[in-house]
């Protein structure tokens, strides 16, 4: 049992590593190359893609590839591409255009948006086989992807060429395609998922894996759904927007050496320090209190997340910027881990990596497109593009510009969680959680 707890250790930790070496620093990187204005479609593309390539992986590791082979092969595509968008920022600087980055880009997360839903099936087939309660044992092991995340931040953050941080470099995603090499040889030792194989004669909804989205007749999983893609709205808004909000500090005389100011990513990854101990706090809110309240307690997180961001700033405001990154493991965690958690003891067996890869098109899919896209257009309306010492920065238009920015974002979140509150009926029964 501990072997195998080792093993999906190291799987989760590689793969959201490869995630971090980027997501929360490319932005910057994208404004210091003069693409600042198109941020919102590199984070939306990764929205786009989910709406059909979690669930179509999903159903070919159903059907067809083991989960485990399938990881492999998704992470193996998504590094070389993801290698190839490293060059061609390397090669053409500042003079990059839109569309050179952004066909490689495009081709590596419609392939790693996959690998998250089939991580979650790899880990939970592999804990059933061993007997163990997947309530109890997965949080645990999902902490270690967080973990990856942050060193794979933290390296991103202080590695330099030429003095200059990877996290405004091109060459974070050399280090994500690192990363994702790794990944890739190391699925395939990983003990072999299930696949359900049908013999006989089969209609093309169940040929096709596409049962799953009989859940949305389910009227208790069809408002499910739709509140995790109303929430999804949310999940990229930050990743794509905190670190070039905390960088542009620097285009003000009174915070531009500050050390925050100089290392944003450090700062956001107290938000992943968070996570590390709100996932591990899963098991015991899910039990008390049901996932009604469970998905409230992040709807109403999310709402100081970016409350707290509108009212901080790199100086005396620091705090506030801190309280932000604690509160985001509890806003992330207590929806994106609870919900997989839920959609497993919710599903039958023979649909879960189907289902699983439904739940992530409806959060990561619809809700992160529509979020990032019309995050972009907010930015934009109240900020613009500002070089300072050769390095380029999205900074307010007026004063505060920033804050208002995030304060419509907070305004968003409260709306969905008192809806939420009024519309989901959930009878939550602790007995049959022991």
């Amino acid at each position: 049992m501990k072997a195998i707890k080792f093993r999906l250790i190291v799987m989760n930790f590689l793969i959201f590593a490869v995630w971090g070496a980027y997501l929360t620093s490319m932005g910057s990187y994208l404004a210091n190359a003069g693409l600042g204005a198109k941020i919102g479609w590199f984070y939306s593309i990764q929205g786009i893609v989910s709406l059909f390539m979690p669930a179509l992986m999903g159903i070919v590791a159903d059907k067809r590839i083991p989960a485990n082979r399938l990881l492999g092969i998704c992470h193996g595509i998504a590094a070389i591409c993801m290698a190839i968008t490293g060059y061609i920022g390397m090669t053409y600087g500042k003079d990059v255009t839109f569309a050179q980055l952004f066909i490689p880009y495009t081709i590596s997360v419609a392939f790693y948006m996959p690998t998250i839903a089939l991580g979650n099936s790899v880990s939970f087939t592999a804990l059933t086989q061993a007997g163990l309660d997947t309530v109890k044992a997965f949080p645990p092991i999902r902490v270690f992807g967080t973990i990856g995340f942050i060193i794979s931040m933290l390296l991103v953050n202080f590695i330099k060429a030429n003095g200059v941080s990877f996290q405004m470099t091109y060459n974070q995603f050399f280090v994500s395609a690192i990363w994702g090499i790794i990944l890739a040889v190391y699925a395939f030792t990983l003990p072999t998922c299930p696949v359900n194989r049908n013999q006989g004669k089969t209609s093309f909804v169940d040929a096709m894996g596409l049962r799953a989205f009989n859940l949305f007749k389910d009227k208790k999983m069809c408002l499910f759904f739709i509140f995790s893609m109303l929430l999804g709205v949310s999940l990229q808004i930050t990743n794509g927007y905190a670190n070039p909000f905390i960088s542009s500090f620097a285009a003000n005389p009174d915070f531009q050496n500050l050390f925050f100011t100089k290392n944003a990513n450090l700062l956001i990854s107290l938000s992943q320090l968070s996570e590390t101990l709100c996932i591990l706090l899963i098991p015991f809110f899910l039990r008390k209190f049901g996932i009604k309240k469970v998905m409230l307690i992040a709807m109403f997180a999310w709402v100081l997340r970016f409350g707290f961001f509108g009212l901080g700033n790199t100086g005396s405001g620091v705090w506030l910027l801190i309280l932000s990154c604690i509160v985001y493991g509890v806003a992330f965690d207590f929806f994106n881990i609870s919900g997989s958690l839920f959609v497993e003891k919710e599903t039958d067996e023979n649909i879960r990596s189907s289902a699983q890869g439904v739940f992530m098109m409806m959060t990561n899919g619809f809700g992160a497109t529509i979020g990032t896209l019309s995050a972009q257009a907010i930015v934009n309306a109240f900020t613009h593009y500002q070089e300072v010492d050769g390095i380029g920065y999205t900074v307010g238009n007026a004063a505060n510009s920033w804050s208002t920015v995030w304060y419509i974002f907070a305004a968003f979140a409260l709306v969905v969680a008192v809806t939420f509150a009024i519309v989901f009926k959930y009878k939550h029964n602790p007995e049959a959680e022991k």
